[in-house]
């Protein structure tokens, strides 16, 4: 029998394996990790929503429905396709990180397009589209990693978003959509000297903008910008101010859940009103009032599980350009989960970056979960190459 006829009857064979079973190659560690997650924030929820009002559950439930539809979805779908839509997807995102600049102001600020039965926080999805494109970006230049020049570009290609989502006024998604070019370049083998050298230049910058420019007169950030971003370094002396008061607050709240928890009846804090935003900024407080240390402590070990997982996916990926991506999401995550946490325990400023799968907010949960999408085909289709090589196909 031919090379070709032997291809012929094996390929049938490699079709059958990646599409009817591609639900069941999906890694239920990950997917347990996201469900237990959400299952924290309708629970959480329900007391944030005494003092929030509204139908806060309802709407979390359904925006976590939609977002896992669309992960089972990407779950089936060999995530190596996206990188021929890699000019769309990082058009798509400056389009609408723009556009949104010239929306009503909601809350005083620019960062949601209102639609007929929702609304969507641009810079929310601009975080997936940056890590496809960028990653794919990255991968047509990976014979020339060591080069200067290709990090200079990917870092550009990230901080321009950046620098646009900062007048909505953002900083928090600012600074994921930095993190995430860094961690790109760290995982696909950028050299030390070139990634070292990139952080000493973000600290001086850092430096000039909060330190140097107002010195001379030229203020990049406004007031309760700057506070947000100091006063956790020195509380007892900047205590004048509501960022102040917000840490306070979420400090006394965490503290009075002690081992187990007020109960959804006891939490003051939080069903008084005296802790801000319990539903979306500083729902991690309003979770430790609620049920204390465990609560706490299960949370977070729900989010180290799907870090793990991502961490595996990460080194099993068929190829650089999912590991790529697999590295941009769990920068997205661990990001987002250390400053979201951090504010609340007042060892990171207050920059109102959302908690993954536990802050209200449909624009942040389903974007989380098309990420978990993501890994999960990047799973199914390591597992589907690794049974091909075990087969013997060709």
């Amino acid at each position: 029998m031919s090379v070709t006829n032997v291809r012929s009857i094996k390929a049938p064979e490699e079709h059958a394996v990646s599409r009817p079973r591609a639900l069941l190659l999906i890694d239920p560690l990950l997917m347990l990790g996201a469900l237990g997650l959400i299952g924290c924030s309708l629970v959480t929820l329900h007391v944030a929503a005494r003092s929030a009002g509204g139908n806060l559950v309802e709407r979390q439930g359904l925006y976590a429905g939609i977002g896992l539809l669309a992960a089972l979805v990407l779950a089936q779908i060999d995530y190596s396709r996206l990188r021929e839509y890699r000019y769309v997807a990082y058009g798509l995102m400056i389009v609408l990180n723009i556009v949104v600049l010239g929306m009503p102001a909601i809350q005083n600020a620019h960062r949601w397009i209102p639609l007929p039965f929702f609304q969507i926080q641009s810079s929310e999805f601009g975080k997936v589209l940056l890590i496809v494109s960028l990653s794919a970006f990255l991968v047509g230049r990976s014979r020339r990693l060591h080069e200067r020049r290709t990090t200079a570009r990917i870092m550009l290609l990230a901080l321009v978003p950046a620098m646009i989502v900062i007048p909505q006024p953002d900083i928090g998604t600012a600074l994921v959509y930095v993190a995430i070019g860094v961690t790109i370049l760290f995982v696909c083998g950028t050299p030390w000297r070139q990634l070292t050298a990139l952080a000493a230049l973000m600290a001086v910058s850092v430096a000039i903008g909060l330190v140097g420019a107002p010195a001379l007169g030229v203020h990049l950030l406004k007031p309760y910008q700057q506070q947000r971003l100091t006063t956790f370094l020195d509380p007892a002396h900047n205590c004048s101010n509501q960022t102040c008061y917000q840490l306070n607050e979420s400090l006394i709240a965490i503290g009075s859940g002690q081992k187990t928890g007020r109960g959804t009846l006891g939490a003051t804090q939080t069903e008084l009103g005296y802790l801000p935003a319990p539903s979306t900024d500083f729902i991690f407080a309003a979770l430790a009032e609620t049920y204390g240390f465990v609560g706490a402590a299960l949370v977070l070990s729900l989010y180290a599980l799907v870090i793990w997982r991502g961490l595996r996916i990460l080194t099993m990926s068929k190829n650089l350009y999912g590991t790529a991506i697999a590295g941009g999401i769990l920068a997205m995550l661990m990001f987002q989960v250390f400053v979201s946490v951090g504010m609340t325990l007042g060892i990171m400023p207050t920059t109102g970056v959302p908690l993954p799968l536990m802050s209200y907010g449909g624009s942040s949960v389903v974007v989380t979960l098309i990420a978990i999408g993501l890994l999960q085909s990047i799973h199914v289709q390591a597992r589907i190459a690794s049974a091909g090589k075990n087969r013997g196909v060709v």
